[in-house]
């Protein structure tokens, strides 16, 4: 009986903290976007500020119901109703089942959050004329076989018994991502040379196991073979040098 007891609690307890993390989730583009917009009291970067941030996407949250029954009028109230209310849904949802497979259900979610947020994406793109493919039909395409990808393997998490949530090893895709933002950032000002090289030498402390004496030494030959291809044999118009070395 104790044991029943403990196990029902400890189910309850999960079950919490995944609902909590869904409901994360949802509000992670409206998070992301508040947190963007501080950077602008700072005098980095355009676009509005926390309180209109809030404003806008407070406003859109709570109209979203209603926009059911007519046009949502912003990308905000898009944003609530495409992708910010089915996860909420969810959420809640998440908090009442019983889930049998942990990691499927989670890696399912996560799926429908991702196809989600490219339809809300390609909201704006032009779709089917006819029997004329528009810019949006691919990805809306493709968006709803991932939904519907997503809500199978939830399904199947919910039904079926399977593993607990693995240990997710973080050091890899963030220096992955920040070598991408390095090169982002970098291309421009500093040239091909230095954002390449950067690039492949932050992505290299995703591992505890680099060499860094190989590592340097395949970043060089990479970065040479790049300021060779895309420049001199593809005829691409990129600058190999930073900005200041040029002028």
């Amino acid at each position: 009986m104790a044991d029943t007891m403990a196990h029902s609690a400890s189910t309850t307890r999960n079950n919490t903290n995944t609902a909590i993390g869904i409901l994360v989730l949802a509000l992670a583009p409206q998070i992301f976007e508040l947190l963007w917009s501080f950077g602008t009291i700072f005098g980095l970067g355009g676009g509005r500020g926390p309180l209109q941030v809030l404003l806008g996407h407070g406003t859109a949250l709570l109209a979203a119901p209603g926009a059911l029954f007519g046009a949502p009028g912003s990308s905000e109230g898009l944003l609530a109703l495409i992708y910010t209310y089915p996860l909420l849904a969810v959420a809640i949802a998440t908090r009442f089942v019983k889930v049998r497979s942990p990691q499927d259900y989670i890696g399912g979610v996560a799926l429908i959050a991702l196809a989600l947020f490219a339809l809300w994406a390609s909201s704006d793109l032009q779709g089917m004329r006819g029997f004329s493919f528009g810019a949006g039909t691919a990805p809306r395409m493709f968006s709803l076989l991932l939904l519907g990808l997503g809500v199978a393997v939830t399904v199947v998490g919910v039904l079926t018994d399977g593993p607990h949530l693995a240990t997710y090893a973080w050091r890899g895709p963030l220096f992955v991502s920040l070598s991408i933002l390095s090169f982002a950032v970098t291309i421009r000002p500093m040239g091909m040379i230095f954002a390449a090289l950067a690039s492949f030498m932050i992505a290299a402390c995703g591992t505890p196991e680099t060499r860094w004496l190989e590592t340097l030494i395949v970043g060089i030959c990479l970065t040479a073979f790049c300021s060779l291809l895309f420049p001199y044999a593809l005829g691409l118009p990129l600058q190999l040098w930073p900005s200041f070395l040029i002028r």
